[in-house]
């Protein structure tokens, strides 16, 4: 043949999803050259897997094999006899001799209790199939995911690998600040706010579009200590204050209303953060780290133990959603609000407070909690902030970085961050950013997830 060839493969992979799918692609990349400089030229066509061996398996006749992942990303090429694979999505690929399969279905979702593929034989004919693949420890990941690590990311899950991007690294946005908190993406207004909290200010960041001029302004001095703030459903900003020991809401007029500043007549301690759900109600956390020095408020006396607070602006209710807290900080929604993550991070008077990652499951009529269980612990360091994406991973602050946590508490993988990480939130025309607030830096980097929104 003249024209250099092209051979078709079916390659098993995981979609964005975490569902297993197949698809048809081509080797196309062939040279007419010779193996040994006396043979002659033939075509030769090479995909290349880092560090890969050849073995060779013989399935029975009848045989089919419980639903797996393939143990690592590895070519299948059938010598003899027939198989077929079938994916999560459904699609079901039959095989043989000229055909050839791609498996990297590794860490798929798991669905109605079975991941990754199911496979067997088909005919009165074992199958006798070829396995290309990478062995050993050092050979587990795959060459980009190793290489994502060296940029900035520890996977420790390969799930993780889909969230991150190869080229896109993390971006040092603005520093010089004394300790930032409290990050708030405002759409509409196309920047971020977030607290310079030692410096009882409010700061925005825009981003240089077009020929106008980007960077750092105060919006708000003096702020009052602020520190969380959020966005309730109708768009206006709710921040929490430590100086005046309350929660307040900015209209779009700029018009300010102390929401909330004490429970049964006593004044609430410091409160920390808020969250608000699409029903309208915001919830607070009221630690008491706020009254304890003049760095961050004002020294003052407590009044009330430390709580989860959950407020109704239309009422004015305000209850005790959990009072068993040390010292409750950050909270985040689950993306469908079935859940409430609250960050434990102590009685800072002690030498080994407890510190964890609290989950809670919210009644549904969105007004109460139960359970409690620890969710997880980070470390090194704790969870001060998080944020939510919109598949349910938890993104919290750690010392070393976010560490992203699956929906059921596992550790899944790293964003390394040269600071301390106090708060994060998604933000961005798509929520596929993820601003970080980092002791007296603000970063950012583009992931391939996208923060959650109101259900």
């Amino acid at each position: 043949m003249s024209d250099a060839p092209t051979v078709p493969y079916w390659h098993l992979f995981v979609g964005a999803d975490g569902v297993s799918r197949q698809t048809r692609c081509r080797m196309t990349r062939f040279e007419m050259q010779a193996i040994q400089p006396e043979a002659a030229p033939q075509w030769q066509g090479e995909k290349h897997h880092d560090g890969m061996t050849v073995m060779v398996t013989v399935l029975p006749v009848g045989w089919v094999g419980a639903w797996h992942e393939n143990p690592k990303p590895q070519w299948i090429i059938p010598l003899s006899g027939r198989w077929f694979v079938e994916a999560m999505d459904g699609l079901r690929v039959e095989m043989g001799p000229g055909d050839i399969s791609f498996g990297e279905d590794q860490g798929c979702a798991e669905r109605d209790g079975g991941k990754g593929h199911l496979s067997g034989t088909v005919g009165e004919e074992p199958a006798v199939l070829m396995l290309v693949h990478a062995p050993g420890r050092d050979h587990a990941l795959p060459l980009r995911l190793r290489a994502a690590l060296m940029k900035g990311f520890e996977i420790v899950d390969r799930r993780f690998a889909r969230f991150v991007l190869d080229n896109a690294g993390l971006e040092e946005l603005a520093t010089g600040f004394r300790w930032i908190e409290g990050p708030v993406w405002m759409g509409d207004w196309g920047c971020l706010l977030f607290q310079d909290l030692p410096n009882d200010r409010t700061m925005r960041w825009t981003e240089g579009v077009g020929g106008r001029a980007g960077g750092v302004s105060v919006y708000r001095s003096p702020s009052g200590y602020a520190n969380g703030q959020t966005r309730d459903p109708s768009g206006r900003l709710v921040a929490c204050s430590h100086l005046h020991r309350c929660l307040f809401r900015t209209a779009f007029d700029g018009g300010v209303t102390r929401l909330v500043d004490r429970f049964e007549g006593r004044r609430l301690n410091a409160p920390n953060d808020v969250v608000a759900r699409s029903d309208g109600s915001i919830w607070f956390t009221d630690p008491v780290y706020g009254l304890l020095n003049d760095y961050e408020g004002r020294r003052q006396t407590s009044e009330q133990p430390p709580a989860v607070y959950r407020l109704d602006p239309g009422t004015g209710e305000v209850r005790v959603a959990a009072g068993d807290f040390a010292g409750p900080n950050g909270l985040a929604f689950s993306p469908d609000e079935k859940r409430l993550y609250v960050s434990e991070t102590g009685d800072q008077s002690k030498d080994d407070p407890a510190q964890f990652i609290r989950v809670f499951d919210v009644s549904p009529d969105g007004t109460r909690l139960a359970g409690g269980d620890v969710f997880h612990k980070i470390a090194p360091g704790y969870c001060d902030g998080m944020c939510v994406d919109e598949e349910g991973c938890v993104w919290s602050s750690a010392a070393d970085g976010v560490h992203c946590l699956s929906p059921k508490g596992d550790l899944l993988g790293k964003v390394l961050v040269p600071h301390r990480v106090a708060n994060l939130t998604f933000g961005g025309l798509l929520r596929n950013r993820l601003f970080i607030a980092a002791s007296r830096t603000l970063y950012a980097i583009y992931l391939n997830r996208r923060g959650a929104g109101f259900p």
